[in-house]
């Protein structure tokens, strides 16, 4: 009999990166290197970081831009299983909006980074969790 996985959590932060660009709304997505999956830029929190610099540090990395956090956006939440663990994932995110750079210049992590704009940001994110978010967030966004 296989012995039960043990269980952990995870904490990440990551940021909703917008810019506005002839009238338009624009929302920075990633996509992942390994499974594929287009997202909001976000990462680990590393020790002695808060939330707010990991979220900045990891749209800088994935993402290739840089921005300004404008308000705490609703986390996410949700379980999954890795090789080694049952995991419970507690991401913390952030609107931000975009100062300056190029999502070309994204890590080694990500294949691709792209502004996607407003009304097609929904159908282009993978995971129901993000779209979650992005669903509370546009609330934000619009105020």
């Amino acid at each position: 009999m296989e012995a039960k996985k043990p269980f952990k959590f995870e904490f990440s932060a990551g940021g909703i990166v917008f810019k506005k660009e002839d009238g338009s709304i624009f929302i920075l997505l990633t996509q992942h290197s390994q499974h594929r999956g287009w997202s909001f830029p976000k990462g680990w929190i590393e020790k002695g970081e808060s939330k707010e610099e990991t979220a900045l540090r990891e749209v800088k990395e994935e993402g290739g831009v840089e921005a300004k956090i404008v308000s705490e956006a609703p986390p996410a939440e949700y379980f999954f299983v890795s090789e080694e663990a049952r995991v419970k994932k507690k991401v913390y995110y952030y609107l931000m909006e975009y100062l300056s750079g190029d999502p070309k210049d994204h890590d080694w992590e990500m294949i691709d980074a792209a502004w996607i704009p407003l009304d097609e940001v929904s159908d282009k994110l993978t995971f129901k969790s993000d779209k979650e978010v992005f669903g509370k967030a546009l609330d934000q966004l619009k105020a």
